[in-house]
């Protein structure tokens, strides 16, 4: 997302100095906290949810920390967890994604505190699109996993993914799901969103496949 700045430079723009600025190369803009205006590194800086707006805020790590301590979860705003988490016992019954009503094969969901309702989305070429979700569909199908237990409201979501006859499911950090929207959306080419975009799409679900841990109560009674 694009981080609000404020403007810089001398205010007047007369000799071959000052027309350098748009003549010559512009290095780019670092991105800065939008708390408190501090410069961090693009691969270095966390997310808030700014929840009556549901809206993705970038952080510096400082400023993040604020909102990860305890009682924080009911303000304005609330820290990004950075977990990744799988239950590969949670299978869904045939017919499931069915019942959910997505129109392509991969979706998430998180649950919004303020409305108190589940929100389903979907990546499409016009970036995130919300489908209604009746919640006794959702318990039905989602809610009596061990993730679904576990998922903290606004800042995290269930990523599901439908190919090849199964579904993949992972609790994720929210803004990892709008960072998929935005690749498929600039991306996506054609009917069915072109090569480009499923080897996108595939390396993303590597990724977060690599990162995903079996959590404690998934894992109780295995070897």
């Amino acid at each position: 997302m694009e981080p609000r700045t404020g403007s810089a430079g001398p205010a007047g723009l007369s000799g071959p100095r000052g027309l350098r600025r748009f003549t010559g190369p512009r290095p780019p803009r670092p991105e800065r906290c939008e708390l408190c205006g501090l410069a961090v590194p693009e691969d270095g800086h966390r997310h808030l949810v700014e929840t009556e707006k549901r809206a993705l805020v970038c952080a510096c790590t400082a400023c993040a920390l604020l909102f990860d301590r305890p009682g924080a979860a009911t303000g304005r705003f609330r820290a990004v967890p950075d977990r990744y988490l799988t239950d590969p016992e949670h299978r869904l019954e045939e017919g499931a994604w069915e019942q959910l009503q997505i129109p392509v094969g991969v979706a998430f969901f998180f649950r919004n505190a303020a409305l108190d309702r589940l929100v389903a989305l979907y990546p499409s070429p016009a970036g995130a699109t919300e489908s209604e979700l009746d919640p006794a569909t959702w318990q039905h199908v989602l809610g009596g996993g061990t993730l679904a237990a576990l998922l903290e409201p606004d800042v995290e979501a269930l990523l599901l993914r439908r190919a090849e006859g199964r579904t993949e499911c992972y609790l994720v950090p929210i803004d990892i799901c709008y960072e998929l929207v935005g690749r498929m959306r600039l991306l996506w080419q054609g009917f069915d969103g072109g090569a480009e975009a499923r080897a996108a799409l595939n390396a993303f679900f590597a990724q977060v496949e690599r990162r995903a841990k079996v959590p404690a109560a998934a894992g109780e009674g295995r070897a």
